[in-house]
Protein backbone atom coordinates (compact mmCIF):
# COMPACT_ATOMS: atom_id res chain seq x y z
CA UNK A 1 0.00 0.00 0.00
CA UNK A 2 1.02 3.37 -1.23
CA UNK A 3 0.36 6.22 0.71
CA UNK A 4 1.43 9.63 -1.58
CA UNK A 5 3.56 12.57 -0.05
CA UNK A 6 2.97 11.03 3.40
CA UNK A 7 6.47 12.12 5.11
CA UNK A 8 6.81 15.89 5.21
CA UNK A 9 9.94 17.44 3.17
CA UNK A 10 11.54 19.13 5.89
CA UNK A 11 11.83 16.08 7.81
CA UNK A 12 13.13 13.96 4.79
CA UNK A 13 15.57 16.67 4.41
CA UNK A 14 16.70 16.36 8.21
CA UNK A 15 17.15 12.59 7.30
CA UNK A 16 19.49 13.61 4.48
CA UNK A 17 21.66 16.01 6.61
CA UNK A 18 22.01 13.59 9.20
CA UNK A 19 22.89 10.82 6.85
CA UNK A 20 26.01 12.74 5.04
CA UNK A 21 27.09 13.38 8.32
CA UNK A 22 27.22 9.69 9.81
CA UNK A 23 29.08 9.21 6.36
CA UNK A 24 31.44 11.96 6.80
CA UNK A 25 32.12 12.10 10.30
CA UNK A 26 32.83 8.52 11.96
CA UNK A 27 32.59 9.82 15.52
CA UNK A 28 28.92 10.68 14.99
CA UNK A 29 28.12 6.89 14.78
CA UNK A 30 26.39 5.01 17.91
CA UNK A 31 28.48 1.86 18.37
CA UNK A 32 25.31 0.33 17.57
CA UNK A 33 24.64 1.13 14.24
CA UNK A 34 25.84 -0.59 11.60
CA UNK A 35 27.72 0.74 8.39
CA UNK A 36 27.41 -1.28 4.74
CA UNK A 37 29.58 -0.34 1.74
CA UNK A 38 29.28 -0.86 -2.16
CA UNK A 39 32.19 -3.95 -2.40
CA UNK A 40 32.66 -2.73 -6.16
CA UNK A 41 32.76 1.11 -5.16
CA UNK A 42 35.70 0.37 -2.62
CA UNK A 43 37.22 -1.71 -5.18
CA UNK A 44 37.75 0.92 -7.86
CA UNK A 45 38.52 4.17 -5.27
CA UNK A 46 35.60 5.69 -3.05
CA UNK A 47 36.74 6.53 0.04
CA UNK A 48 34.91 4.16 2.44
CA UNK A 49 33.91 6.58 4.89
CA UNK A 50 32.30 8.45 2.13
CA UNK A 51 28.52 8.78 0.72
CA UNK A 52 30.29 7.36 -2.46
CA UNK A 53 30.61 4.40 -0.99
CA UNK A 54 28.38 4.46 1.87
CA UNK A 55 25.19 2.56 0.30
CA UNK A 56 23.54 1.76 4.15
CA UNK A 57 23.54 2.42 7.73
CA UNK A 58 21.53 0.60 9.53
CA UNK A 59 20.72 0.13 13.21
CA UNK A 60 19.98 3.77 14.16
CA UNK A 61 17.84 2.94 17.11
CA UNK A 62 20.35 5.35 19.28
CA UNK A 63 20.49 8.20 16.91
CA UNK A 64 17.79 10.88 17.73
CA UNK A 65 17.79 12.47 14.25
CA UNK A 66 16.82 9.88 12.24
CA UNK A 67 15.03 7.49 14.59
CA UNK A 68 12.43 10.34 14.55
CA UNK A 69 11.35 8.69 11.38
CA UNK A 70 10.09 5.69 13.33
CA UNK A 71 8.59 8.05 16.07
CA UNK A 72 6.53 10.07 12.79
CA UNK A 73 2.89 10.02 13.46
CA UNK A 74 2.20 10.05 9.87
CA UNK A 75 3.57 6.72 9.72
CA UNK A 76 2.84 5.34 13.37
CA UNK A 77 -1.20 6.06 11.83
CA UNK A 78 -0.92 3.46 9.45
CA UNK A 79 1.38 0.89 10.95
CA UNK A 80 -1.22 0.87 13.96
CA UNK A 81 -3.18 -0.93 12.15
CA UNK A 82 -0.94 -4.22 11.11
CA UNK A 83 0.31 -3.98 15.10
CA UNK A 84 -2.40 -2.84 17.32
CA UNK A 85 -1.34 0.03 20.33
CA UNK A 86 1.91 -1.88 20.97
CA UNK A 87 4.75 -0.82 18.56
CA UNK A 88 8.17 -1.59 18.19
CA UNK A 89 10.74 -0.44 15.94
CA UNK A 90 12.92 -3.71 15.30
CA UNK A 91 15.00 -2.46 11.73
CA UNK A 92 16.10 0.54 10.72
CA UNK A 93 17.97 1.80 7.56
CA UNK A 94 18.96 4.74 5.60
CA UNK A 95 19.21 3.37 2.24
CA UNK A 96 21.53 5.12 -0.60
CA UNK A 97 21.21 3.07 -3.73
CA UNK A 98 24.48 4.39 -5.48
CA UNK A 99 25.13 4.88 -9.17
CA UNK A 100 25.79 1.27 -9.82
CA UNK A 101 29.77 0.62 -10.90
CA UNK A 102 28.74 -1.17 -14.24
CA UNK A 103 28.59 -4.79 -12.76
CA UNK A 104 25.48 -4.65 -11.42
CA UNK A 105 26.45 -4.57 -7.73
CA UNK A 106 23.89 -2.03 -6.94
CA UNK A 107 20.69 -4.31 -7.70
CA UNK A 108 19.00 -5.98 -5.10
CA UNK A 109 17.68 -9.70 -5.70
CA UNK A 110 13.99 -10.70 -4.90
CA UNK A 111 13.59 -11.50 -0.90
CA UNK A 112 11.24 -11.80 1.94
CA UNK A 113 12.07 -10.10 4.53
CA UNK A 114 10.87 -12.03 7.25
CA UNK A 115 14.20 -14.26 6.91
CA UNK A 116 15.78 -12.35 9.15
CA UNK A 117 13.15 -11.93 11.35
CA UNK A 118 12.99 -14.36 14.68
CA UNK A 119 9.92 -13.36 15.97
CA UNK A 120 6.02 -14.25 14.97
CA UNK A 121 3.16 -13.95 14.26
CA UNK A 122 4.06 -12.61 10.97
CA UNK A 123 0.65 -10.55 10.35
CA UNK A 124 1.66 -8.22 13.32
CA UNK A 125 5.22 -6.87 11.45
CA UNK A 126 4.85 -4.56 8.93
CA UNK A 127 7.24 -2.34 7.03
CA UNK A 128 7.39 0.98 6.10
CA UNK A 129 9.25 2.30 3.28
CA UNK A 130 9.86 6.25 2.37
CA UNK A 131 11.79 7.60 -1.18
CA UNK A 132 13.64 10.50 0.22
CA UNK A 133 13.62 11.87 -3.36
CA UNK A 134 11.88 10.66 -6.81
CA UNK A 135 12.47 6.69 -6.83
CA UNK A 136 11.57 5.74 -10.97
CA UNK A 137 12.69 2.62 -12.94
CA UNK A 138 16.20 4.01 -13.86
CA UNK A 139 17.67 4.83 -10.27
CA UNK A 140 16.56 1.38 -9.19
CA UNK A 141 13.03 1.80 -7.57
CA UNK A 142 11.42 -1.48 -5.70
CA UNK A 143 10.10 -4.05 -7.09
CA UNK A 144 7.63 -6.67 -5.97
CA UNK A 145 5.81 -9.64 -6.89
CA UNK A 146 1.67 -9.39 -6.15
CA UNK A 147 0.55 -11.67 -4.32
CA UNK A 148 3.35 -13.32 -2.76
CA UNK A 149 3.12 -12.44 0.69
CA UNK A 150 0.23 -15.31 0.76
CA UNK A 151 3.54 -18.00 -0.08
CA UNK A 152 5.60 -19.39 2.78
CA UNK A 153 8.97 -18.66 4.04
CA UNK A 154 11.47 -19.57 1.02
CA UNK A 155 15.33 -20.41 0.66
CA UNK A 156 17.49 -17.94 0.28
CA UNK A 157 20.87 -17.72 -0.72
CA UNK A 158 23.81 -15.08 -2.93
CA UNK A 159 22.65 -15.38 -5.98
CA UNK A 160 25.86 -15.83 -8.73
CA UNK A 161 25.77 -12.56 -10.26
CA UNK A 162 29.40 -11.95 -12.37
CA UNK A 163 29.95 -8.63 -10.40
CA UNK A 164 29.48 -10.12 -7.10
CA UNK A 165 27.24 -9.54 -4.31
CA UNK A 166 26.81 -7.29 -1.66
CA UNK A 167 26.90 -8.36 1.78
CA UNK A 168 23.28 -9.60 2.90
CA UNK A 169 21.92 -9.35 -0.45
CA UNK A 170 20.51 -12.93 -0.74
CA UNK A 171 17.60 -13.60 -2.62
CA UNK A 172 15.30 -16.38 -3.12
CA UNK A 173 16.24 -19.21 -4.65
CA UNK A 174 15.07 -21.17 -7.45
CA UNK A 175 13.28 -17.43 -9.14
CA UNK A 176 12.71 -18.51 -13.17
CA UNK A 177 13.32 -14.85 -15.32
CA UNK A 178 9.75 -15.22 -16.31
CA UNK A 179 8.33 -14.19 -12.66
CA UNK A 180 6.07 -11.47 -12.99
CA UNK A 181 6.73 -8.42 -10.89
CA UNK A 182 5.37 -4.81 -10.81
CA UNK A 183 7.75 -1.25 -10.24
CA UNK A 184 6.83 0.98 -8.32
CA UNK A 185 8.03 4.52 -8.61
CA UNK A 186 7.42 6.78 -5.72
CA UNK A 187 7.73 10.99 -5.31
CA UNK A 188 9.60 11.93 -2.39
CA UNK A 189 7.94 11.38 0.59
CA UNK A 190 5.67 8.76 -0.49
CA UNK A 191 5.45 6.07 1.70
CA UNK A 192 4.72 2.12 0.91
CA UNK A 193 3.79 -0.48 3.77
CA UNK A 194 4.47 -3.74 2.99
CA UNK A 195 4.23 -7.55 4.53
CA UNK A 196 7.27 -9.49 5.69
CA UNK A 197 6.67 -12.08 3.28
CA UNK A 198 6.25 -10.26 0.22
CA UNK A 199 8.83 -10.93 -2.62
CA UNK A 200 10.54 -7.61 -3.39
CA UNK A 201 14.26 -6.26 -4.87
CA UNK A 202 15.32 -3.82 -6.44
CA UNK A 203 17.02 -2.80 -9.97
CA UNK A 204 20.17 -1.14 -10.45
CA UNK A 205 20.70 2.41 -10.28
CA UNK A 206 21.49 3.46 -13.63
CA UNK A 207 21.83 7.13 -12.91
CA UNK A 208 24.63 9.88 -11.58
CA UNK A 209 23.01 9.88 -8.81
CA UNK A 210 21.66 8.86 -5.43
CA UNK A 211 18.77 7.02 -4.87
CA UNK A 212 17.59 7.56 -1.38
CA UNK A 213 15.12 6.56 0.74
CA UNK A 214 14.42 5.30 5.03
CA UNK A 215 12.69 2.51 6.33
CA UNK A 216 11.75 0.42 9.43
CA UNK A 217 10.43 -2.72 10.32
CA UNK A 218 7.70 -2.50 12.60
CA UNK A 219 6.70 -5.39 15.04
CA UNK A 220 3.85 -6.07 18.17
CA UNK A 221 4.89 -5.49 21.22
CA UNK A 222 2.46 -8.76 21.56
CA UNK A 223 5.05 -10.94 19.25
CA UNK A 224 6.96 -13.37 20.32
CA UNK A 225 10.72 -14.72 19.50
CA UNK A 226 11.13 -17.75 18.28
CA UNK A 227 13.85 -20.50 18.43
CA UNK A 228 15.34 -20.47 15.03
CA UNK A 229 16.98 -24.25 15.17
CA UNK A 230 15.83 -26.46 12.56
CA UNK A 231 14.14 -24.30 10.73
CA UNK A 232 15.35 -22.19 7.35
CA UNK A 233 16.61 -19.46 9.66
CA UNK A 234 19.33 -21.47 11.09
CA UNK A 235 22.32 -20.45 9.11
CA UNK A 236 21.37 -16.84 9.56
CA UNK A 237 22.77 -17.06 13.58
CA UNK A 238 26.47 -17.49 12.34
CA UNK A 239 26.37 -14.11 10.25
CA UNK A 240 24.14 -12.64 13.16
CA UNK A 241 27.12 -14.13 15.48
CA UNK A 242 29.54 -12.45 13.92
CA UNK A 243 27.87 -9.04 13.50
CA UNK A 244 26.96 -9.31 17.78
CA UNK A 245 30.77 -10.22 18.08
CA UNK A 246 31.52 -6.64 16.59
CA UNK A 247 28.64 -4.94 17.93
CA UNK A 248 29.40 -5.90 21.98
CA UNK A 249 33.45 -5.11 20.77
CA UNK A 250 32.11 -1.41 19.74
CA UNK A 251 30.20 -1.42 22.96
CA UNK A 252 33.40 -2.14 25.22
CA UNK A 253 31.33 -5.22 25.87
CA UNK A 254 33.11 -8.97 26.25
CA UNK A 255 32.48 -10.63 23.20
CA UNK A 256 34.48 -13.95 23.86
CA UNK A 257 33.86 -16.36 21.09
CA UNK A 258 32.94 -19.67 23.47
CA UNK A 259 30.36 -17.89 25.03
CA UNK A 260 28.56 -16.62 22.11
CA UNK A 261 28.75 -20.09 20.39
CA UNK A 262 27.52 -21.72 23.40
CA UNK A 263 25.07 -18.88 24.46
CA UNK A 264 24.25 -17.12 20.82
CA UNK A 265 20.76 -17.37 19.29
CA UNK A 266 19.64 -14.64 16.66
CA UNK A 267 16.86 -12.92 19.02
CA UNK A 268 19.71 -11.61 21.21
CA UNK A 269 20.96 -9.01 18.17
CA UNK A 270 17.14 -8.33 17.61
CA UNK A 271 17.12 -7.13 21.11
CA UNK A 272 19.75 -4.47 20.72
CA UNK A 273 18.49 -3.72 17.37
CA UNK A 274 14.42 -2.99 18.55
CA UNK A 275 13.24 -0.26 20.49
CA UNK A 276 9.74 0.68 21.78
CA UNK A 277 7.99 3.77 20.00
CA UNK A 278 4.61 3.01 22.02
CA UNK A 279 3.16 1.63 24.31
CA UNK A 280 5.10 0.04 27.33
CA UNK A 281 5.88 -3.60 25.54
CA UNK A 282 9.19 -5.14 24.00
CA UNK A 283 8.65 -8.00 21.77
CA UNK A 284 8.09 -10.93 24.16
CA UNK A 285 10.79 -13.97 25.29
CA UNK A 286 10.78 -17.34 23.64
CA UNK A 287 7.82 -19.52 24.99
CA UNK A 288 9.24 -21.69 28.04
CA UNK A 289 12.48 -19.08 28.22
CA UNK A 290 12.94 -17.45 31.58
CA UNK A 291 12.17 -13.70 31.27
CA UNK A 292 15.13 -12.76 32.76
Amino acid sequence: MIIRKLVSEERIDEYSRRFKELCEIPAERPPSMTVMRDVELVRQGAKSDSEKAITKVQDFQDDPRLFAYCEDPAILKYVEAWTGPRIVASHTMLINKPTDPGRGTSRHPLHQDLLYFPFRPVEKIVAAWTAMERVTRENGCLIAVPGSHRTELMEHGYPDWEGGVNAAYVGIMGVTPDIKYVHLPMEKGDTIFFHPLLWHGSGRNQTPNFRKAISCHFVSGDCRFINVKNTIQQELEDEFRGLLRIKLQRMGMPADDDYLNKTFKMKDVWEMKSKVVQGDQMIQPIEGEDDN
